[in-house]
């Protein structure tokens, strides 16, 4: 599929139904999966050979869209998780244990800036983070000896920071290590990071691939083009035999495969974090559409953005698409055909006038989601980032009056008109 163009593999991609199947991707709603002799099962734990026996690990349906995602980031090989937040998690802890350290930007979700700065820490991974901004020689100075890996947003949510893939890149491999670029709100149809150097793509797949906040799920993709080999001693669990599959190094053994092989036989093997063959089915509807969806997210956010910005009780609106952004440039060079539908927005009048203006709305819900077809706002502060301090808030780009809004798919004219009668309360 990859001579394909994105619009294609979105429908076509992950399942290729053979002579008398099913033309749409089945739900494997099944726990188990038979075979004829002991062996044959024996093989599969011995990852001698490709199959399925248990969904904990792998489940037919879940990987059609694995693979669909797989092939609209342009990877080699990805898995699913049942939150995007167990993928961001799992993507470290493959290749990191107590007494290692990440690099990660400081605008990132406040749900992961908590699960690296503490959650994390209480397993030994220290995390230092870092203005994404910064001049490449400042983000250096973070680097540590054991430091594992440098992960960002391609657009973080809901600072609205377009991430410099290229700095990014060269300063993680300059230092040895892989970047992981969560790319959620930009998605492969308006940004692919592995172009742009980086090495590992996580997802929230209950945002726009999914699409109609109907579930949860996360997806890990790896390009397959970090060398772990080069770094084999920093690297010991990908490239050094593995004891709990009976002296299996996944470097040696599976190639580019082996950071995906690894994070499936081992973390998922122990930990879990499936999504169940219904939410996968669930994700794969989306993704059907997903070409369809996110320009016209972007085209209703540019209106919607453009109107905010001519409103003189709007204190600031911060989206790449104005042009006086000061992300304007970077998002045309990564993303020229638009960004996502999030904007982020301010009132003259401070927070609580923020937060009462929310309160007027009618067809605009307030949801803890971003992201689906249905616009919806958000007060990170009071909200989603509440358990962070205001220095802690400001060090992620979080204004303590900010406004997050999700532009959906529906007439732009009419989300306008409720901002309207909303602001005219004010």
């Amino acid at each position: 599929m990859s001579d394909y163009k994105m619009e294609t593999k979105c429908i076509q991609s992950g399942w290729h139904p053979q002579k008398g199947e099913p033309r749409v991707l089945p739900i494997y709603q099944s726990t188990t999966f038979k075979y004829d002799t002991s062996d044959q099962m024996g093989r599969l734990f011995d990852l001698e050979d490709e199959g399925y026996f248990y969904t904990r690990l792998q489940n037919p349906t879940n990987d059609a869209v694995a693979q669909k995602i797989c092939e609209l980031e342009g990877g080699v090989a990805a898995m699913l998780t049942s939150s995007g937040q167990a993928a961001n998690y799992y993507a470290l802890f493959n290749i990191c244990e107590a007494g290692d350290h990440v690099v990660c930007s400081s605008t990132v979700y406040g749900g992961t800036f908590n699960l690296y700065g503490a959650t994390m820490k209480k397993q030994g991974i220290d995390c230092t983070f870092v203005d994404p901004d910064a001049p490449a020689e400042e983000i250096a100075k973070a680097f540590q000896p054991n430091t594992k890996a440098l992960f960002a947003e391609t657009i973080a949510n809901p600072a609205l920071v377009v991430l410099d893939i290229e700095k990014f890149a060269k300063l993680a491999h300059d230092h040895g290590v892989p970047l992981i670029v969560d790319n959620t709100f930009a998605t492969p149809i308006n940004c692919r990071p592995f172009e742009w150097g980086a090495d590992i793509v996580t997802h929230s797949t209950t945002k726009y691939m999914d699409g109609h906040a109907m579930a949860v799920g996360g997806c890990i993709v790896d390009s397959g083009n970090f060398d772990w080999e080069a770094h084999a001693d920093k690297f010991p669990g990908l490239t050094q035999p593995d004891p709990t599959y009976h002296g299996i190094a996944y470097t040696k053994k599976f190639g580019k495969g082996a950071y995906i092989t690894k994070a499936t036989a081992q973390l998922m093997r122990d930990l879990g974090s499936i999504p169940s063959p219904m939410n996968a089915f669930l994700l794969n509807v989306g993704l059907e559409t997903l070409h369809l969806r996110v320009p016209r997210h972007c085209e209703n956010a540019q209106k919607v953005a453009e109107f905010l910005n001519n409103n003189e009780k709007v204190a600031w609106v911060n989206y790449a698409g104005l042009p006086d952004n000061k992300y304007h440039e970077l998002a045309q060079k990564y993303m020229p055909t638009g960004t996502c539908g999030v904007i982020s927005f301010g009132l003259k009048g401070g927070r609580a006038v923020s937060v009462g203006f929310m309160d007027k709305l009618k067809m605009i819900a307030i949801v803890t989601h971003v992201a689906d077809a249905r616009t919806c706002v958000l007060h990170p502060a009071s909200h989603t980032h509440r358990q962070m301090t205001d220095e802690q808030l400001i060090e992620a780009g979080v204004a303590p009056d900010l406004i997050r809004l999700s532009v959906g798919i529906e007439n732009a004219d009419d989300i306008i008109d409720d901002l309207k009668q909303a602001l005219a309360t004010i």
